[in-house]
């Protein structure tokens, strides 16, 4: 059994003039991630592995979660396949996984997220917000064969407010 979990980064601010990948998040974005990371804690899922775009709104949000989750810094990559808004070079990151890892959490971008939990989700999900998780389990040993699975979960701090 394989689990994916995405997050989407936080709410990031337009108020700088900076590149994209230097963008921050906004007072919103640090609160809805501390909201949905604290209902995921919550729920004590195990996590082998974190993974991040390099971007600077992705990165924190990453951080917020390390954080809340109790999770040693040494569990997280930053990956520059994970800067992707089609999802394609998500797919490949997914399906290049170490098979030792079971649990894996990325933090990224839409419209590659959306985009990647419907394609291999069993719901269909309008969008991934910002700060939102989706949570996807698959009953395969390794990590290309990843295809179809089963969409366990969503958190949204729509929902949580």
């Amino acid at each position: 059994m394989k689990t994916l979990v995405m997050v989407r980064h936080g709410k990031s601010s337009w108020d700088y003039s900076v590149s994209d990948k230097d963008r921050p998040l906004q007072e919103r974005g640090v609160n809805d991630a501390l909201l949905v990371s604290s209902e995921f804690k919550s729920q004590a899922q195990k996590v082998d592995a974190i993974f991040s775009s390099p971007a600077n709104r992705a990165l924190h949000t990453c951080m917020i979660f390390v954080r809340q989750l109790n999770l040693p810094l040494s569990s997280v990559q930053i990956k520059n396949e994970l800067y992707d808004f089609s999802g394609e070079s998500v797919f490949d990151f997914i399906a290049n996984l170490d098979d030792s890892l079971d649990s894996v959490m990325i933090f990224g971008h839409n419209h590659a997220f959306t985009h990647v939990a419907n394609s291999l989700g069993n719901s269909y999900i309008d969008n991934v917000s910002t700060s939102g998780l989706v949570h996807l389990n698959f009953n395969v040993d390794n990590w290309n064969s990843v295809e179809k699975g089963i969409t366990k979960q969503t958190i949204f701090p729509k929902d949580l407010r």
